[in-house]
């Protein structure tokens, strides 16, 4: 796709340590990055989250396209939100993470549904020639109910290891468990209705997250395509707070938006955190680690940001292999004065939560997401 802000962000990066050294080139879209960024970090992982086997849900319909909002919508769209965000929630954060009931599997009356999204972008280790076209597509759940002349909060979601944009929602064709269980948790008022957009880092190949190395490099380079490629499309095709898919509209529209994931896609949500602050207020990494408390308190200030700017919302296992290490990032996170550790009170900007016995695999992955987008715009 031609990109609608005139430039894009070029990251940098030391193949033979494997690691973000994202010198920032050009940035019309204000993302930030640092040189000598921090190794990600998901132990030896031999796999990484798969969701139970796919059922499809009632009334789905299995569309391929999505449900566009048109630039005339967006201009006559009723003002009033699907929910509106109070300045200070009352809502904390459970002290124990919630399980997902287990009448949640399966299908919901008011099922929303899974689509594909078809957008361009450009091979990752030569983004900045934009050389080398690649044709991608997300995965998008859409709430039931969804109605263009609304606002709409959005979530991105990324995968993991060995694993692709089909790994959360399933396809339209077999939508997972999953998706089910967001059916019933937004009808029963758990979670708010959201769009939440399932892609990949997977560059040239599909067999790209199951190799180890290249997914570190990848899930690096990943904010080039999320913000000049990926949000722009899919933030005009749905209707979201983002009035335009300019730098100042995402920018002022980033208290709507939050991006997540478990293992490889926890790694990814650092480089996201530490690039993309400008467009997202809320992060959810989980049993992937990356950086120290003094880097990413950095990261903050060197992008213009301050402590009151964001919400991270982490967790992990007792029995992950990546668990302790991931514990003592958020502890070192926890000792840093730009971090206020809490239950997501008025004041704090750092969760963390440990889901006894939980262990590196789909089930916890899938509860840790599910807990934080049940905190999320209540």
């Amino acid at each position: 796709m031609a990109l609608k802000t005139g430039g894009w962000i070029a990251l940098a990066f030391d193949v033979a340590a494997l690691m973000v050294a994202s010198t920032l080139a050009v940035a019309s879209l204000g993302c930030a990055a640092q040189p000598d960024g921090p190794q990600g970090a998901v132990g030896s992982a031999t796999e990484d989250p798969v969701p139970a086997a796919p059922s499809r849900s009632a009334g789905d319909s299995g569309a391929e396209s999505p449900t566009s909002s048109s630039e005339a919508e967006r201009e006559e769209r009723q003002e009033a939100p699907v929910n509106e965000q109070s300045e200070a929630s009352e809502m904390l954060f459970p002290a124990e993470l919630m399980t997902i009931p287990a009448s949640y599997s399966e299908p919901c009356d008011q099922a929303g549904r899974v689509e594909r999204f078809a957008y361009d972008t450009f091979e990752a280790f030569s983004y900045e020639d934009q050389a080398q076209p690649l044709a991608k597509n997300a995965m998008v759940y859409v709430p039931y109910g969804y109605d263009a002349s609304k606002r709409y909060n959005i979530v991105y979601l990324m995968h993991g290891g060995w694993s692709d944009q089909t790994t959360y929602l399933g396809t339209p064709e077999a939508p997972s468990q999953f998706k089910n269980q967001l059916d019933h948790a937004m009808a029963e008022g758990v979670i708010e209705p959201c769009l939440i957009v399932c892609p990949t880092y997977n560059n040239t190949s599909d067999e790209d997250s199951g190799d180890y190395a290249l997914a570190l490099e990848l899930t690096a380079r990943y904010p080039n395509e999320l913000v000049n490629d990926l949000m722009p499309a899919v933030e005009t095709a749905y209707s979201t707070y983002a009035d335009a898919v300019t730098p100042e509209g995402l920018a002022a529209s980033r208290d709507h938006r939050a991006f997540m994931g478990f293992s490889m896609g926890s790694v990814t949500t650092w480089h996201v955190f530490e690039n993309c602050l400008a467009y997202f207020r809320y992060f959810a990494p989980s049993s992937g680690n990356a950086g120290s408390g003094a880097y990413w308190a950095n990261a903050v200030e060197r992008q213009g940001f301050g402590a009151e700017d964001f919400l991270i919302m982490g967790a992990t296992g007792t029995e992950d292999f990546n668990g302790s290490a991931f514990s003592a990032l958020m502890s070192d996170m926890a000792d840093n004065p730009m971090f206020q550790a809490g239950d997501g009170e008025p004041g704090t900007n750092l969760i963390f939560r440990v889901g006894e016995g939980e262990r590196h695999d789909g089930y916890a992955a899938n509860r840790y997401i599910y807990n934080a987008l049940a905190f999320l715009w209540h």
